[in-house]
């Protein structure tokens, strides 16, 4: 696994900042995006906003993270409809902020 770390370093890591349009709130969207980014070894967050809308903060090795971005731009949770993904504050880091991925309230 030493290899497999330096080269994670070697890409660099990412931060940025998500927020999902359409239908993503009671279909179990925040469950499956904190499942997806575990799989992909990826942390962050997830919540519901008030305007029914999913946001949140992925951070990890670039190529991950752009699938998670691929991911909620196109799959997401089975019964969602996602109209659009909007990222923003897109960063390269040195370390990650967060130890894991939360579902936050």
């Amino acid at each position: 696994a030493v290899g497999s770390a330096a080269m994670a370093e070697g890409e660099g890591l990412l931060s940025v900042d998500y927020e999902v349009f359409g239908k993503v709130q009671g279909v179990f969207f925040r469950k499956y995006t904190q499942r997806e980014a575990q799989r992909l070894g990826l942390v962050g967050w997830v919540q519901n906003t008030s305007h029914n809308t999913v946001r949140g903060q992925i951070q990890g090795p670039t190529a991950r993270v752009r699938e998670l971005q691929e991911w909620l731009r196109k799959v997401g949770s089975p019964q969602s409809r996602i109209s659009r993904a909007e990222f923003s504050n897109e960063k390269k880091i040195t370390a990650l902020e967060h130890k894991d991925f939360q579902i936050l309230k």
